[in-house]
């Protein structure tokens, strides 16, 4: 607390009293940054909590916009407020979620579920960590049906977060006899929303920190059509995107494809713009 200079401060009290707990303090400096960046202001702060209060819910709510929803509290950006938003408007079924690439598990899209919603379920993550409750596996297209039936995944659950850097693409379209009604999965938005690329498959792949990953968000659109999801939206970053059950959606986004693609926010800026990671020599592959 001492460490924490005055706006931080503020930040911190506002986040203690809307949310009912301490915040991190990594999520006290994004919010700081934020507001460095104008991007929104500490008065509005208690609002990005409080959404029911403000005049545009109505409107955000009936156009599905789950931009608007995005709040950070334990996840890498806003993941935590639309994820909360989704359950909301389609309910859920067991409260079980599967996450794969958590890293340690402190910032992670499912944290907030464990701990402060009363969910349960499977953090899996490749590096060593001190969490027993994170189990350490290598995720490949090959042995993630193998993983789930391990740690008895239910056949019906959720939510499903992939987050692997690399073969994110390739382990979605291999999981077999496992429906979630959810998922969220990181895409490449250096890559224009218009072409599907991804990386060439390789079981022992990981990234490079380029812009050499995963896939398009037209690839991974057209993967969820032929696994019976619809795309929802993307976090505003450009990180990651949200796909729901095809009968569960029945009508509830009204924005078009570009309209829910998100460039990135985020890494290298040139002439004035993000482009993300820095180029990799390599060329994905149109599919």
């Amino acid at each position: 607390m001492n460490k924490l200079g005055p706006r931080q401060l503020e930040i911190f009290n506002i986040l203690e009293k809307v949310l009912g707990f301490a915040p991190e303090i990594n999520t006290v400096n994004y919010y700081n940054k934020k507001i460095n960046n104008k991007e929104i202001s500490l008065e509005k702060l208690e609002e990005i909590f409080d959404r029911k209060n403000s005049p545009e819910f109505k409107k955000m709510d009936e156009l599905f916009n789950i931009n608007y929803f995005e709040k950070k509290i334990f996840s890498q950006n806003g993941e935590d407020g639309i994820i909360e938003y989704i359950f909301s408007k389609i309910g859920t079924y067991n409260k079980f979620f599967v996450e794969f690439g958590v890293k340690d598990g402190t910032q992670c899209n499912t944290r907030y579920l464990l701990e402060k919603k009363s969910w349960k379920g499977l953090m899996m993550d490749n590096n060593p960590n001190q969490s027993l409750q994170i189990k350490q596996e290598f995720v490949t297209a090959e042995n993630i049906n193998d993983l789930f039936e391990k740690y008895q995944v239910p056949s019906k659950f959720d939510l499903l977060s992939i987050d692997i850097d690399y073969n994110d693409y390739w382990v979605w379209r291999s999981i077999q006899k496992f429906d979630p009604r959810c998922v969220v999965i990181e895409y490449n938005s250096s890559i224009p929303p218009s072409e599907s690329r991804v990386v060439e498959y390789d079981p022992q792949g990981k990234w490079n920190k380029t812009n050499y990953f995963g896939a398009s968000l037209l690839a991974l659109t057209n993967l969820g059509k032929e696994k019976g999801y619809d795309l929802v939206g993307c976090d505003s970053e450009g990180i990651n995107a949200f796909f729901i059950k095809k009968d569960i959606v029945k009508g509830l986004v009204k924005r078009t494809y570009d309209q829910m693609y998100k460039p990135p926010r985020f890494g290298h800026i040139i002439n004035g713009t993000y482009i993300g990671h820095p180029l990799d020599k390599r060329k994905m592959m149109t599919i």
